[in-house]
């Protein structure tokens, strides 16, 4: 029983601001994943029905989602998309890797498409924005880490000696928007601001 900002609540769904360091699966009915250390928006069903109804848009990919994040380094291109297989590492278990269609070890690997925006650029640093059309695990962190951007604060994905900012405890990830068809078929939208932490790691670095 952990206490939650609620950003929506009606008799079939809570809509959580999730903080980072929760574990998502801890958590009963939640409807989708976040990394444990990514926060944001996070669907809860309160029942199996709607559980039910809302992964199916997720597995249809009719859900779209919305992510803030602060990249080492500057992208060459204002927007683009990232279009790759993604599968287990067989390096390490804990992480996905990025094949080519091409790689002979890509049988069985899962499409994986990143949107991306540059919001604001920084020192070392770039903000983005960034819209994943699937839902692949650590699908934003391994995509900005293949583009040679890793996200800041990424202890997984973050390459070797990569500067991060002072006071930064976590990858720099939030899940900022959510839009959704509710049961009684109204289309609803969910935000969360930047959590707190986050907020003071820019004041520092702008």
């Amino acid at each position: 029983h952990m206490e939650f900002k609620i950003i929506y609540e009606d008799e079939d769904i809570l809509v959580i601001d999730k903080p980072a360091g929760v574990n998502a699966d801890d958590i009963p009915r939640r409807v989708h994943r976040l990394d444990k250390d990514t926060s944001g928006v996070l669907l809860i069903a309160k029942n199996d029905k709607a559980l039910e109804f809302l992964q199916k848009q997720f597995q249809e990919r009719k859900v779209e989602k919305k992510y803030t994040a602060l990249i080492a380094g500057h992208l060459k291109n204002p927007e683009g998309i990232i279009k790759t297989l993604l599968g287990r590492s067989p390096n390490d278990r804990r992480k996905q890797k990025v094949y080519s269609a091409h790689d002979p070890d890509a049988l069985g690997k899962r499409e994986a498409e990143t949107k991306y925006k540059v919001l604001q650029e920084f020192q070392d640093y770039t903000m983005i924005t960034a819209v994943p059309k699937t839902g692949r695990k650590h699908q934003i962190r391994a995509h900005m880490a293949y583009l040679g951007h890793p996200i800041a604060g990424d202890k997984l994905y973050g390459f070797k000696n990569q500067p991060s900012p002072a006071g930064l405890t976590r990858q720099f990830l939030h899940a900022s928007y959510l839009k959704i068809q509710l049961l009684d078929g109204v289309i609803k939208e969910f935000e969360a601001d930047l959590s707190d932490d986050l907020k003071q790691i820019l004041s520092k670095i702008q």
